[in-house]
């Protein structure tokens, strides 16, 4: 089967893989009909992270049942499913609390098992989403991201009629702009320094568009909100700069959700540290998508969502392409030649 595999750092290749086999009871295999590049592919593709060579890249798919182990109830060939394509051990003391996401050893397919960047990869059956028919496979490629964005807003104490800032407009972003509406927000302030992905932001819910490169962030927020500042912060840029800069947006009391991983050091100016002091912020980080029981309320959540329109990813989706300029593909973002959203992979086309 054609797939992407990944070898070393920036080595990264089309070639054909063995076809994933049936060998355990609960086994079962998903013909991929579209799979997304996430954030993290690109930092394991750039600097590498758990993997193993020659793996089978990628983690963020839907497609249609193709295969199913002996042991496998409730799911048949020909059904439309995405998958969480997590691994937990079930045995460490996290899980055995049921926090799933904290799970020692916690892993996903793309690293030390083959991933979805193919035409086909295999899960066990507790992994599998089905998918109505309301969602497309288009949509259901970013069932995973979604559901990390809401893991997130599940470990607030938002309530409805809340503020929100939204800090960097990503796909993660675009998907945090969104839930926090689900949630009940009154008004979502979204930060980023890039016109055009702010103009995806209005696109798909955003009340007040910030670009911080004019003026700080913070001070913006304070002139819509009488100097009190936000209820909810959402860091989903991922960038030292503004992994200090978002203590400033939440008022006295508020709080800061980290979902956006910075790979370098993060400097605090003392201006942002204290807000975390003398307003009393709860800081939270959130990882993953887990909860129990697995693979949690995040995935059925984000189903529903996405099934009644609420959740639109179809603004975010900038590129759709065969498998086949992977390699350029991942070149082109790591580089910055061109400008990409959330790009998927159709392993059919050609």
């Amino acid at each position: 089967m054609r797939s992407l595999n990944l070898y070393g750092k920036q080595d990264i290749r089309f070639e054909e893989s063995p076809k994933p086999a049936i060998e355990k009871a609960d086994d079962v295999i998903i013909k991929v009909k579209a799979v997304g590049i996430c954030g993290s592919d690109i930092s394991r593709y750039n600097k590498l992270g758990p993997y193993v060579e020659g793996m089978t890249f990628g983690h963020e798919f839907a497609g249609v049942i193709a295969e199913v182990g002996p042991e496998v109830k409730g799911i048949k060939e020909g059904d439309r499913a995405a998958g969480c394509p997590t691994f937990y051990c079930g045995k460490c003391e996290s899980c055995k609390k049921g926090e799933l996401s904290r799970c020692e050893k916690l892993t996903v397919i793309g690293a030390r098992h083959p991933g979805a960047y193919a035409e086909y990869v295999k899960l066990p059956a507790e992994n599998i989403i089905p998918l109505p028919d309301r969602v497309d496979f288009d949509t259901a490629a970013m069932v995973e991201p979604s559901a990390v964005v809401v893991h997130g807003f599940y470990r607030t104490s938002m309530q409805p009629g809340a503020e929100v800032a939204v800090m960097g407009c990503g796909n993660i972003g675009l998907l945090a702009i969104q839930w926090a509406k689900i949630f009940g927000a009154k008004k979502v302030y979204a930060i980023d320094i890039d016109d055009a992905k702010l103009a995806i932001a209005k696109e798909v819910g955003a009340d007040v568009l910030i670009n911080s490169l004019e003026t700080p962030a913070h001070e913006q927020i304070g002139k819509h909100t009488n100097g009190k500042g936000v209820d909810v912060a959402i860091e989903s840029a991922g960038s030292p700069i503004t992994s200090a800069q978002v203590f400033a947006l939440p008022k006295k009391g508020g709080e800061v959700v980290f979902m956006g991983i910075p790979y370098a050091d993060i400097n605090i100016e003392r201006f942002y540290f204290e807000k975390i002091v003398r307003n009393e912020l709860t800081v939270l980080g959130s990882w993953n998508a887990l909860s129990s029981p697995f693979p949690g309320k995040e995935w059925s959540t984000t189903i529903h969502y996405m099934s009644t329109g609420q959740l639109n990813v179809k603004p975010i989706i900038s590129h759709r392409l065969h498998l086949v300029q992977g390699p350029e593909t991942f070149d082109n973002l790591i580089n910055r030649k061109g400008t990409y959203g959330k790009v998927l992979f159709y392993p059919e086309l050609g």
